[in-house]
C-alpha cells in the first residue's frame, strides 16, 4: 500500500438550489407547451426564493460541524444558481469566503442541450421528432443533440476535474456545487459504475436541489486506498430546517 495519499479527505457533492428555470419549467410542462419561458441564458438563471432557502439550510449544516470537519476547498460551476448556491452555503456556515479556497471552474457546468435547449418532450418531438427516435435508439448515455452534450461528453470533462482533485486538494476536505447530471456522472467515475448501472440509478432516484452525496478516504480500500461512498442524495439538512425538497429538473429538459 503506498504511503502517499492522492485523494482528498472528504467530498462532498451538491446539487444546485431550485432555481427559476425549474419554475418555468414546470409551469410549461403542465401547460403542455413545448417551449419553456425564461427570459435569461441558462448560466443566468438565478435560484428561486425556495432555492435560496434551501441552500441556507444546507450551510447550517455545514455549520454546525466542528471546525476540522468543514469544508476547506469550495469548486463551483459558473452557473449563476450553483455559485448562488455556494455562496449561500458558505455564509450560512459562517465560514469566509477568503478562508477557503473558491474556485469557479467551467468543467462543472451543466449538460449543453444544444438544439434542444429549452424545449420540453412535447416540443422536442414536434420540432425534432428525428432527435427524439435518436434518443430512444441511444439511451442517453450516449446521445448527443447537436451542439449539446451525452453524459460521456460530461464524464470525460469530469475525469480532468478528479485529475484536479488529486494533485492540487489531497489530504483537504472538498465541496463541489454543480448540476444534477454532473452528480450522477461524478458517482459513475467515483463509484467505478457501469453504464447499466449509473442509469438505474438514474431511474431509482431524481437528485434532489441542495442534496448532499459524499465521499470520504479510506486508506484500506483498493491497492492504494479511494474514496468511499458515505451519503447519497442526502436532504436531512433541508428537512430539519423544514424546507421543501424539490428534484425537477433544469429549465432545458430534452433528454438530460
Amino acid at each position: 500500500m503506498s504511503k502517499e495519499q492522492k485523494w482528498p479527505d472528504s467530498v462532498w457533492i451538491v446539487r444546485h438550489g431550485e432555481s427559476a428555470g425549474n419554475v418555468a419549467r414546470d409551469a410549461a410542462e403542465a401547460a403542455g407547451k413545448p417551449i419553456i419561458e425564461i427570459a435569461t441564458r441558462d448560466a443566468d438563471v438565478p435560484l428561486s426564493l425556495l432555492g435560496e432557502h434551501q441552500a441556507t439550510a444546507l450551510g447550517r449544516w455545514f455549520g454546525a460541524m466542528p471546525p476540522e470537519e468543514q469544508p476547506q476547498v469550495v469548486l463551483t460551476s459558473p452557473y449563476l444558481r450553483a455559485r448562488g448556491t455556494a455562496e449561500r452555503v458558505l455564509a450560512a456556515a459562517g465560514i469566509e469566503r477568503e478562508d477557503v479556497s473558491f474556485v469557479v471552474d467551467e468543467r462543472l457546468r451543466e449538460k449543453e442541450f444544444g438544439i434542444l435547449d429549452r424545449l420540453t418532450k412535447v416540443g422536442v418531438k414536434e420540432k425534432y421528432p428525428e432527435q427524439a427516435e435518436f434518443y430512444r435508439a441511444l439511451g442517453k448515455f450516449y446521445f448527443r443533440p447537436p451542439g449539446g452534450e451525452s453524459w460521456c461528453d460530461i464524464i470525460l470533462r469530469l475525469r480532468s476535474v478528479i485529475d484536479t482533485l488529486t494533485r492540487d486538494y489531497r489530504r483537504e476536505r472538498v465541496l463541489i456545487v454543480s448540476h444534477q447530471v454532473v452528480v450522477n456522472c461524478f458517482r459513475y467515475l467515483l463509484e467505478r459504475m457501469t453504464e447499466e448501472q449509473i442509469l438505474a440509478a438514474d431511474r431509482a432516484a431524481e437528485i434532489a436541489n441542495c442534496s448532499v452525496t459524499s465521499y470520504e478516504f479510506d486508506p484500506q480500500l483498493g491497492r492504494h486506498g479511494k474514496l468511499a461512498p458515505r451519503l447519497f442524495n442526502f436532504v436531512a439538512p433541508l428537512e430539519a430546517a423544514g424546507e421543501t425538497v424539490t428534484s425537477k429538473p433544469d429549465v432545458p429538459v430534452a433528454p438530460k
